[in-house]
This record gives C-alpha cells, structure tokens and sequence, in this order.
C-alpha cells in the first residue's frame, strides 16, 4: 500500500511539473502576441481558454486526489501526503492567479500598442491621402500635357501619313520603272527646253552652261550640302552622307551617258527614281538622304545636256535645210539657164527661119508667097512665144522669190486629208514634185493645186501659221505636212483673192491599184504565184538594164 501512495505522490509531483511546463510555453505563447499585433486578442483569449481547461483538468485532477487522500487517511504513515498535496495545489492555483493576471496585462499591453498602430495607421493613411491629391495634380498635369502632346501629333499624323504614303508610292513607282522599263510615258519635247532661249543661243553656249551645272554639282559635294544625316558622330556622318552621294550619282551618271534629244522626259524620271531609291535605301544609315538642292542640280546638268543636244540637232538640220536650198536653188538656177539657152537657141532658129522665109518669099509666085505670109505669121507667133519664156525664165532668175506653192497629197503613204504645202522655184514645178515622189515613199503624189506667186515664201509662210493646229508634225515646223480637210485649204487660199486650178479628189491610181491587186491575190492562189514570178521576172530584168551607178545606189 505504501508503495502504491508512493507513486501516487510521484503522479502528483509529475503533474505539477508539468503544470510548470505548461505555464513557461504559456509565458512563450504572450511573448509571440506582442509580435502578432492584428490577432493578439484572438490568440490570448483562446489561450486563457486553453488555460482555465486545464486548471479545470488540474482541480479535478486534484480533488480526485484529495479524495484518494481521504480514503488513504486511515494510513497514518502516509498523513504528510495529503498536506504535500495541498501545498502543490495551492501553488498551482498561484501560478494560475499570476498567469491570469500576466495574460491581462498582456492583453492591455496588445491593446494599447494595437491603439498606437491604429493612430499610425489614421497618420499614414491622411498623409498617404496627402501624397495620393499631389499625385492626382501632378497626373491632372500630366494627362493634360499629353492630351494637348497627342493632339498635335493626331494633328500631324495625317500629314505624316500623306507624306509616308508619297514616299512609298514614288518608291513603288520607282521600283516598277526600274524592272518594267520607261516606255514612252515620260516623254518630253525637248524643243519645250528651247523656248526660253535666245534665238542666238547655240550648243555652244549651252555647252558653257552644261560646264556651269557641273561645277556647281561638284561644289555641293565639297561643301557637303549634296547630303544629310542623323548620325552625331561626324566621322560616322561624313560616312554615310558619302555613301548615299556616290550611289546617286553613280546612277545618275549613267544616265547622263544616255542623253539624246528626245529622252529628256524619260532621263529625268529616271534620276527622280534614282534619288527615291538612294534616299529609301539611306534610311539603314541614320537617315542618310540625297538633298533636293542636289537633285535640282543634277536635273540642271540634265536639261543642259539635252538642250546641248538639242541644239546641235537644229544645227545639223538648220545646215542640211540651207544645203538643201542651195542644191534646189542651184537646180533652179541650172534650170533658168538652160529654158534661157534653149529659148534663145529656138529665138535664133526662128529668126533664121523667118530670114529664110522672107528671102524665099521675093523670089516665089503669088501662089507661093501666100504659103510664105502664112508660115511667117507661124514663126512669128512662135519667136513671140520663145522670147516671152525667155523673158520669163529670166525674170524668175532675177527673182529668187518667186515660184510656185503648192498643195499635195499621198493617201498610200500618209492617209486620207493629210496635205503637204510647200514651195518651188523650179521653172516646172512638177519636177520638184516628181522628185518628192521618190523611193522615200512608196507612192506617187497627187497635185491638188499650183499656186504661182511673186514671194513664194511669204504665201507658203502665211499659210503654214494659219494651219499651225493641223500641222501632223508638233515638234519639227519645218515638217509641211497637214491634217486638215482640202476644201478647208481652197477656202483660205481663195479668201486671199488667189485664184488657181483645183482638183479635189485624191486619184493614188497606185495606190488604189495595189489595193485591187492585194485583194485579188488573197482572194485567189493562183493570182497571187501568177504576180508573183511576174514581180520576180520584172526585178530581174529591171536589175539587168539598171545603170552601174543605180545599181551601187540601190
């Protein structure tokens, strides 16, 4: 029995140890709510809980004892126990009475830094309320800022876009040129370059300007205004702007190479390409463009270069037409010297008929000298009609302004109501249209009208300017040709009082015949092989009794 008291006093004594124990993890327990400020409260309260269960577990655990010590009380060996236990028990409801009184100052001490941090809390939260108004200014400030930024960029947008689309369709149209080629789209007259020249100007003198346009070219580049670009660094600058230069004028020196009189238009889009596409590939380096005062200044070598050519041209021209003349003067001026010979041969020869005649006379019959008066009168007519020719010819060769206009035309060749007007001076003027009708065109001209004049030049030159709008050729004046309708021209010719013999319809007998024959030999094989061994044959044949000179012609 002693020994089962005993262990009941080691249960005890181990109960209040750990009772101990439990109030040390009790003091651990407040000191982590001094660290958790938000559930402090919560945490202590349910501790205090946890804590009256078990001194609740505690008393009951104790009385349970108190009750075995009553029982055990007959045990006067074991009398100290009971006292021993009460003495446990009444040490542990102290330690409960300090607990509890720990866990309340705990808990004021909670609440009282739990105000403190509300009070800093209400402090932060009206400063934070401070910062967040001067926030909303400066944001006021700043989206007003950048609503007035993004309305003056929607402002440009469109006009950025305008001008990005431009740049993008000259690249397009650039890059189309380039791989489709030019065609005749871009052309221009060049004679719309002379126009505002003098009329002395001559290649030579753009020659000196062409000399002009290059040097200042050339001076741009030195002073490096040929060029822009982004970069900071000069070094890397000068680079890129050098770059972009040579590659702009390495094209448009080739197609300065090309330069005719009549490819300006189409030489001129083709270096408007070239700085499109230089500039395009430019912007890799900084912005690295050609500037539009180079541009300008290579369209002015451009337009030199072609009004240099130009002008050569009209004087080559100018030189053949003088040539010309003096060859159709030099053709009159034969003629006029050979009717003059002939008329005075035919002069002399009559005459001596006529001295002959009258001779004969006095010796013949009455019979006979009738024969002779009558044949005298003939001669006499026609010594009267050589010395008029005579005197005719010699006239026109003493007049170099005089000659014959005339109106022409060449269905087979040129088409219906297109005429040529122009002069001869020639004594016949048929022959000059016969030469007209060479092997330069494949038909004959039909003459419409000869119009004799004392100043050839002016009646041709008057109505040349009448029919300016008519005229086929808008680029070379000196071409006589006209798209107008012929009783248009024998209307004006008439309103001038000039009088002269009109035939109004276009014969073209080769024409219309080769037309009739076309149609036959399609229409039938064996016209077509009977035409043509007969062409074959006549080719020989003509070749056969061709003189050697026409022959080497040919």
């Amino acid at each position: 029995m002693a020994f089962f008291l005993f262990i009941l006093l080691v249960a005890a004594i181990g109960g209040l140890i750990f009772l101990g124990l439990r109030l040390l993890d009790f003091k651990k327990d407040n000191e982590q709510l001094r660290s958790e400020l938000s559930n402090q409260q919560q945490e202590q309260a349910a501790k205090v809980g946890k804590y009256e269960a078990h001194i609740k577990k505690l008393t009951d655990f104790a009385n349970g004892l108190k009750d075995k010590v009553q029982r055990l009380a007959k045990w006067q060996k074991m009398a100290d126990a009971e006292v021993q236990a009460e003495a446990l028990l009444a040490s542990a409801r102290n330690e409960l009475v300090k607990a509890e009184s720990e866990a309340r100052r705990l808990t004021e001490v909670a609440q009282q830094q739990a105000s403190a941090l509300v009070a800093d809390a209400d402090a932060t939260l009206t400063e934070a309320k401070a910062e967040a108004d001067r926030l909303n200014a400066n944001a006021q400030q700043q989206a007003t800022s950048l609503l007035l930024s993004a309305q003056n960029e929607a402002r440009e947008i469109p006009e950025n876009a305008r001008r990005q689309a431009a740049a993008y369709e000259q690249t397009a149209r650039a890059m189309k040129n380039l791989i489709e080629g030019y065609g005749d789209q871009y052309l221009i007259p060049t004679r719309s370059l002379l126009d505002e020249l003098a009329e002395d100007f001559g290649h030579k003198e753009a020659g000196e300007e062409l000399k002009r346009a290059r040097k200042n070219s050339l001076l741009m580049i030195r002073n490096g205004t040929a060029g822009r670009c982004s970069y900071v660094e000069a070094n890397r600058r000068e680079t890129a702007v050098n770059f972009v230069v040579d590659a702009f004028n390495g094209k448009v020196d080739s197609i300065l190479s090309r330069v005719k009189n009549d490819n300006v238009g189409t030489l001129q889009q083709a270096i408007h390409d070239a700085f499109t596409v230089v500039n395009l590939n430019g912007k890799a380096f900084r912005d690295a463009t050609i500037t539009e005062e180079y541009l300008a200044a290579r369209l002015e070598e451009l337009k030199w270069a072609a009004v240099t050519q130009q002008l050569k041209l009209d004087e080559r021209e100018e030189q053949k037409r003088i040539k010309d003349q003096i060859r159709e003067e030099e053709k009159a001026r034969k003629e006029y010297e050979r009717a003059i010979r002939e008329a005075a041969k035919e002069e002399d020869l009559i005459r001596r008929a006529i001295e002959k005649a009258q001779e004969q006379m006095g010796h013949a019959s009455a019979q006979q000298r009738a024969d002779y008066e009558r044949q005298l009168e003939e001669l006499t007519q026609r010594l009267t009609d050589a010395e008029s020719r005579n005197q005719r010819a010699l006239s026109m060769a003493q007049q170099t302004k005089r000659g014959h206009v005339y109106v022409i035309s060449n269905v087979g060749s040129f088409g219906e109501n297109v005429y040529k007007i122009g002069l001869t001076r020639r004594l016949e003027p048929l022959d000059r249209i016969r030469e007209l009708g060479d092997s330069s065109v494949p038909f004959e001209f039909d003459v419409h009208a000869l119009l004799f004049s004392d100043d050839a030049p002016a009646l041709e030159n008057q109505l040349h300017k009448h029919f300016v709008m008519m005229q086929m050729n808008k680029v070379n004046y000196r071409k006589e040709f006209f798209k107008v309708d012929l009783a248009h021209i024998r209307s004006e010719i008439e309103s001038l009082g000039l009088s002269a013999k009109w035939t109004m319809t276009s014969e073209a007998k080769e024409y219309r015949e080769t037309l009739a024959i076309e149609k036959a030999i399609c229409d039938n094989p064996a016209q077509r092989e009977a035409w043509t061994k007969r062409q074959l044959a006549l080719e020989v044949i003509d070749n056969e009794f061709m003189e050697p000179a026409e022959v080497e012609a040919e």
